[in-house]
């Protein structure tokens, strides 16, 4: 068997053939904790050195077949790792077993699992991301049992140990008790998805991390994993390409709250000198991090503070959409390009001190999108969106016959019942499928409203 390129490990010591699951839990391994060649390598080098030839070959070679059972040649064919996806190279699946728990820079035994997980360490979203970033940058080889420069196993569980900077390696079956099960709703850049097959650990258990939604309807998010051949980021579909419905969001325990935005010794009030847009992910309902305080600080400064009715806080808020979009309208910007979501143009303006200012503390009118008036866009219709859109959207039903759906009267904070309702409402419209899934668009915001 051929080793793939890309491994920096020794010959066949990753092989998933059921000679190779055997003979690594048997035959001696190597100061670097795995065996150094094919067991039929190291059955043919026995057999050399001892009696000088064949038969004693033969005889271990006999004996392999019998402890793998009727059958299985030594070795046998290496085991698939499923079928090719659209757009995902053939064999480019993630990979199991797991390595096991292990300190940092690998195992001098074989460490058992403590029964309690240790203290978690003190860790904010933007350091986790940064620090999968790292492994993303360097293309870092996938591999079961090699050791990275930081300590951490080359796999996919040895990656999360390394973006949470956990005290050492966990495996699949570990990684739960550093953290605590949230909802697909509450998922934010830093959280993981996470598959354990209990029943058959080394079928499939694989663990991602979240890096923020792809796209509004939440149907596909950036997803930062370690699996063949290195460490990728891409876009992928909730909650994976397979067994989705098996893998559970969990949220580590210890993330702590983004430190607020250091006051600058110059320049322009909120953000220090130099400091890059850090990426849509960060703004938008739901959002909860440093880079919305800076950017709030930003507005204030250029005269958008009475978008605010208290000063600007980590919290995405309406308030900070309004006051982004007085921003842009000062600029001389329409539609899409005024739509209260800061993209790299509007950032670089705000952190440079170029552009106009809003005059006299202008906030603007509500935003509006594709022509229909009042109609604030997608991104105020989501799991976790929380804004006066929503109660207006609410009330609105509400008076059109669509109340049973909500237990108490509609609030701000976005829900079941209001998608519920929504599509409800989108139903006697006629519309159907992906037409009517109960998150209103300009169509169904201007029939209900007209």
């Amino acid at each position: 068997m051929e080793s793939p390129v890309f491994e920096e490990i020794d010959p066949a010591s990753d092989c998933d053939c059921p000679g190779c699951v055997h003979w690594r839990r048997v035959l001696p391994h190597s100061r670097s904790g795995r065996t150094s060649a094919h067991p039929a390598a190291r059955l043919q080098a026995l057999g050399g050195a001892r009696a000088g030839g064949t038969p004693m070959a033969l005889a271990l070679a006999a004996a392999a077949s019998t402890a793998l059972g009727a059958g299985h040649a030594v070795p046998a064919a290496a085991t698939s790792y499923g079928p090719h996806r659209p757009g995902i190279p053939a064999g480019d699946e993630p990979d199991s077993p797991q390595g096991d728990t292990a300190p940092l820079h690998g195992p001098g035994g074989r460490p058992t699992m403590p029964p309690v997980a240790p203290k978690p360490t003190a860790i904010t979203r933007s350091e986790i991301i940064d620090r999968a970033k790292t492994w993303v940058a360097a293309k870092v080889p996938y591999s079961m049992s090699a050791y990275y420069s930081d300590g951490y196993r080359q796999d996919c569980s040895g990656y999360v140990s390394m973006a949470w900077k956990l005290p050492g390696n966990e495996w699949t079956g570990s990684l739960a008790q550093y953290g605590e099960k949230i909802s697909k709703e509450e998922l934010q850049p830093g959280d993981i998805l996470l598959f354990y097959n209990a029943s058959d650990p080394e079928n499939g258990s694989h663990v991602t991390i979240f890096g923020g939604w792809a796209d509004s309807t939440h149907t596909h998010y950036i997803a930062y994993e370690q699996t063949r051949p290195h460490t990728r980021r891409q876009s992928t579909p909730y909650a994976y390409w397979n067994n989705s419905d098996r893998y559970v969001p969990y949220r580590y325990k210890g993330v702590t709250p983004e430190e607020p935005a250091p006051e600058p010794d110059s320049g322009l009030p909120g953000a220090p000198a130099g400091t890059p847009y850090p990426g849509a992910a960060y703004f938008g309902p739901g959002a909860n991090n440093k880079y919305v305080t800076q950017l709030g600080r930003m507005l204030v400064a250029r005269g958008a503070g009475g978008s605010y009715a208290s000063g600007p806080g980590p919290r995405w808020t309406d308030a900070d959409r309004r006051a982004t979009r007085a921003f842009q309208l000062a600029q001389g910007w329409k539609g899409a390009d005024a739509d209260g979501l800061p993209g790299p143009r509007t950032w670089e303006l705000l952190a440079t001190g170029k552009g106009k200012d809003v005059k006299g503390g202008a906030v603007g009118p509500p935003p509006a999108s594709h022509g229909v008036p009042g109609y604030p866009g997608r991104a105020m219709f989501r799991p976790g969106a929380d804004n006066t859109y929503i109660t207006q959207l609410g009330g609105q039903l509400v008076r059109k016959g669509f109340g049973r759906f909500y237990s108490v009267g509609p609030g701000p904070r976005w829900g079941e019942a209001d998608r519920r309702a929504v599509e409800a409402f989108q139903r006697t419209q006629g519309w159907r499928g992906g037409a009517a899934d109960g998150y209103p668009g300009p169509e169904t915001w201007r029939r209900l409203f007209s």
